[in-house]
């Protein structure tokens, strides 16, 4: 039970499983399943075959994509190779694994199909995701206190992604917040991804809810960047969330989230930048992070100034202390000037 073509007619005889797996947002109209599109979004231009000789095969009617359960498997969870795909096809069926034999319809003996570049692959996950708003990680941040990400255009959502167990090779697919990783020219590099409980319940349960695809040294999660021009003055912050925070009380600071305290310390600014403010978690790996950071920029001539949180990190002061408290612990640590630019009075 390897080949394509006997994993899609298993898949195609209990068609609506499938669809209200993979696409829980349609409905069931007469012998088709209705979706707005791969992204899981509510509408009526994608439908899916149920019954008779063409039961699995799907069409979207705005894109001209076409196809049939695998291919529905392979986009909505974002693979690029078969292997993952059947995997995930026999998960869902039931089926044992298959041994350790090359498919014939990967093309390879003997060992694994190539896989595309990781930042193709990333490009490829985001622009499948969804915009944020109204969705289940929009509701996520909003939980932990951040209200303006729905209007970040680096940030979107999949109702269905990928996930692998790294130590024991399961797989599975959980909604998840999808963040676009960026060069200096806007140019996607990779994804973060955050896995979440699809009942809204915080984070997946999984080991590794947090996991980044692509290429991420010197690039960063951007937010209120100018697309032309300098940037004179930013905010370069560690994590997601706490970037997230910084910024709910001063959306008008361009900001970078770096992602991990290695990648701060490798952040490069943009052409311009005269002030650099560094946020990272209050423990010794975010100090290493300001420190490597503060020394690489102040090589360049550019001045490294340190935000602190009062608590563990941003997104704790934000949720416990709350917004008023975290902007008046702001305007102590700005320059004088930038607190009168950034900062509501």
């Amino acid at each position: 039970m390897s080949s394509a073509s006997e994993l899609a007619d298993r898949l195609a005889r209990i068609a609506e499983a499938v669809c209200r797996h993979y696409l829980s947002a349609g409905r069931r109209a007469g012998n088709y399943w209705i979706v707005g599109d791969l992204a899981n979004s509510k509408g009526r231009s994608l439908y899916v075959h149920l019954t008779g000789p063409r039961a699995g095969k799907w069409t979207d009617a705005a894109t001209g994509q076409h196809g049939n359960l695998l291919d529905l498997i392979r986009e909505t969870c974002g693979m690029v190779n078969f292997r993952d795909v059947a995997d995930e096809a026999r998960h869902f069926l039931s089926l044992p694994k298959p041994d350790p034999v090359a498919s014939k319809e990967d093309g390879h003996t003997g060992s694994a199909p190539p896989n595309r570049p990781a930042a193709e692959r990333a490009r490829r996950l985001f622009h499948m995701s969804q915009p944020l708003a109204g969705t289940l990680a929009d509701r996520y941040l909003r939980q932990r206190g951040i209200l303006n990400a729905s209007a970040q255009a680096a940030l979107r959502f999949h109702p269905s992604c990928y996930y692998r167990d790294l130590l024991t090779g399961s797989r599975a697919s959980h909604p998840a917040l999808i963040a676009a990783v960026t060069d200096a020219a806007g140019t996607i590099t990779g994804v973060h991804r955050t896995w979440l409980d699809q009942n809204g319940d915080g984070k997946a349960r999984v080991k590794d809810p947090r996991r980044a695809l692509g290429i991420l040294l010197g690039n960063a999660v951007r937010f209120g960047f100018p697309v032309h021009g300098p940037v004179p003055v930013l905010a370069a912050g560690e994590g997601l969330e706490s970037t997230l925070s910084l910024f709910q009380v001063m959306p008008a600071m361009p900001m970078a989230a770096a992602l991990t305290v290695t990648h701060l310390a490798a952040f490069v600014p943009p052409p311009g930048c005269q002030r650099l403010y560094i946020a990272a978690d209050a423990d010794a790996a975010g100090r290493r992070g300001i420190e490597g950071l503060s020394r690489r920029v102040q090589a360049l001539g550019i001045l490294p100034l340190v935000i602190a949180s009062e608590l563990g990190d941003l997104n704790e002061d934000l949720r416990r202390l709350g917004p008023d408290r975290l902007t008046e612990a702001l305007r102590q640590q700005l320059a004088p000037p930038d607190a009168m630019t950034f900062l509501r009075v």
